[in-house]
């Protein structure tokens, strides 16, 4: 694969602080282009399965209506790369998740942050401009190359959430995995990865991995901070043990990755704040990087 040459890290935290600064004064708004119809089902599935197609498009419906932009997420198949983000089943907080569970976390400001960065920096890639929100049980979601989700110590998946993130994942689909902290939160993405890929072993990823260098090069793995904590002086959330953060995954028979765990680490946060005058750069810049190896290898392999 031909190599694309990174701007310097100094260029590039000078002008992420730039851009986003312009972007917070300017706004982003969404545009209004009307979505399509909704898309018919096969007549041989039935009508009890008709019916679940019919109830989560509502419920996908509904969250168009509170979150301008996300129509453009229907209205625009067809794009080489839309940043999607997994709605899953689990805790429901109001701080994380503003009211609608901790897989929105961060959302939607981060995910708009994140894509109007990446569009700047790999304008060479036709994306979706804006954040593009799936459930694991909606069978749209195999549209998609990329998910993303986080908090998932607070997850507790369905069986047909389970059966559709394996479906998922086995047919092609690249999964990263953020912002979750300390052994209790392990324990429970460990248990859930157990049920979602049997007999698929986590395993660390060492630095010398193509993933690593697909764009930007990186060689040491750091602690990116809530911005909370960033205020405060302090970058980590466990308390008690030492929270090394760590980048993990699994991989598929061809020696490919399938899912990338970031754990002890919030990438989200620092995309979220990254224009906040008392986030540190070098974090934010990190968080940047490492994501964007992320997502040329999932389009890649």
């Amino acid at each position: 694969m031909m190599r694309l040459r990174p701007p310097p890290a100094p260029i590039l935290a000078t002008a992420l602080a730039a851009v986003l600064a312009a972007a917070a004064v300017a706004g982003m708004t969404g545009r209004s282009d009307p979505p399509p119809d909704a898309v018919a089902g096969e007549a041989s599935a039935g009508e009890a399965s008709a019916s679940a197609l019919r109830e989560r498009a509502a419920a996908r419906d509904r969250l168009l209506e509170r979150e301008p932009g996300l129509a453009q997420a229907r209205a625009e198949w067809g794009r080489d790369f839309y940043f999607t983000r997994a709605i899953y089943s689990g805790s429901r907080g109001w701080w994380g998740g503003r009211g609608r569970g901790t897989w929105a976390t961060d959302f939607p400001k981060a995910d708009r942050q994140f894509l109007f960065i990446l569009h700047r920096l790999l304008q060479m890639l036709d994306l979706h401009e804006w954040e593009n929100p799936v459930a694991l049980d909606d069978p749209e979601l195999r549209r998609f190359p990329f998910l993303y989700m986080l908090e998932v110590g607070y997850m507790n998946l369905s069986e047909p959430e389970i059966e559709g993130l394996r479906g998922y994942l086995e047919a092609g689909g690249f999964l990263v995995v953020d912002d979750f902290w300390g052994e209790e939160a392990w324990y429970n993405l460990e248990y859930h990865m157990s049920r979602i890929l049997p007999g698929r072993r986590i395993e660390p990823i060492p630095m010398e991995h193509p993933i690593f260098h697909q764009f930007y090069d990186i060689d040491e793995l750091k602690t990116v901070p809530s911005v909370n904590n960033a205020m405060r002086g302090r970058y980590e959330e466990c308390w008690g043990p030492p929270c090394t953060p760590t980048v993990r995954g699994i991989f598929n028979d061809r020696g490919e990755l399938m899912v990338v765990i970031n754990h002890n680490t919030d990438l989200g946060d620092a995309w979220e704040w990254s224009e906040h005058p008392y986030y540190p750069i070098d974090r934010s810049t990190y968080a940047y990087e490492l994501a964007i190896n992320y997502i040329i290898y999932g389009l890649s392999h």
